[in-house]
C-alpha cells in the first residue's frame, strides 16, 4: 500500500473546520501522522489566513479514487464545487505525493507542483517527512526546504493546534 501525503488548508473556521476534516480522514482511512500546523497567508487572493499542515496515512485507494473520497469529504465540510481556484476554503484537501509516482495520473499531477515552491505545503511536509525524497526531484524534503529562497517563501508562523472539536488531540509532535 503505497504512503500518500495529504495538503490540509482552511481559511473559514479554521480550527473547526480542520478538526472535522481531521476526524474524516482518520474514519475513512485510519490512524494519521500528521506534520505541524501552521498559519499561512492567503496565496493568489486577498483573504484571511490559512491553517496548514500536512497528513500521511497509507491506502489501498487509486489516485482516482483517492480523489474522489478526498472531493466528497470537502463537500461534507462546506467546500462548493464550482468555488474560484484563489478563494477561500472551509476544508482544502490536496494529494500531495501518492508512494513515489510522478506524473499525471488519473489526471491528477503528482507530485503536486506546489510541493516545490510554497512555504506552507514544503515546510510541513519536510517537518513529517524531512528524509523523504521528491519522487521527481530526487532530495529530501528538509533539502527542498532548505533550499527555498527567503525572498520566496510566504509568511509562515506555527500554530498550537489542538482538534477539540472531536474530542481528541490531534496536536503534533513539536
Amino acid at each position: 500500500m503505497p504512503e500518500v501525503f495529504i495538503g490540509i488548508g482552511s481559511n473559514v473556521d479554521r480550527d473547526v473546520n480542520v478538526a472535522r476534516g481531521l476526524a474524516a480522514l482518520e474514519a475513512h482511512f485510519g490512524s494519521l501522522r500528521l506534520s505541524p500546523v501552521y498559519l499561512s497567508e492567503a496565496v493568489g487572493f486577498a483573504g484571511d489566513d490559512f491553517l496548514n499542515l500536512v497528513a500521511a496515512f497509507h491506502t489501498e485507494l487509486t489516485v482516482a479514487e483517492l480523489s474522489v473520497a478526498l472531493r466528497n469529504i470537502e463537500r461534507d465540510h462546506g467546500r462548493l464545487d464550482n468555488a474560484p481556484k484563489f478563494s477561500a476554503r472551509a476544508l482544502d484537501l490536496d494529494i500531495l505525493l501518492y508512494g513515489d509516482a510522478c506524473g499525471v495520473i488519473d489526471g491528477v499531477q503528482l507530485p503536486r507542483a506546489e510541493v516545490l515552491y510554497n512555504a506552507f505545503v514544503l515546510k510541513p511536509l519536510s517537518d513529517l517527512a524531512p528524509q523523504g525524497r521528491h519522487p521527481g526531484e530526487g532530495r529530501t524534503f528538509l533539502a527542498l526546504w532548505q533550499e527555498l529562497s527567503a525572498e520566496t517563501r510566504q509568511r509562515l508562523e506555527p500554530y498550537d493546534f489542538s482538534a477539540t472539536e472531536t474530542g481528541s488531540d490531534h496536536r503534533p509532535p513539536q
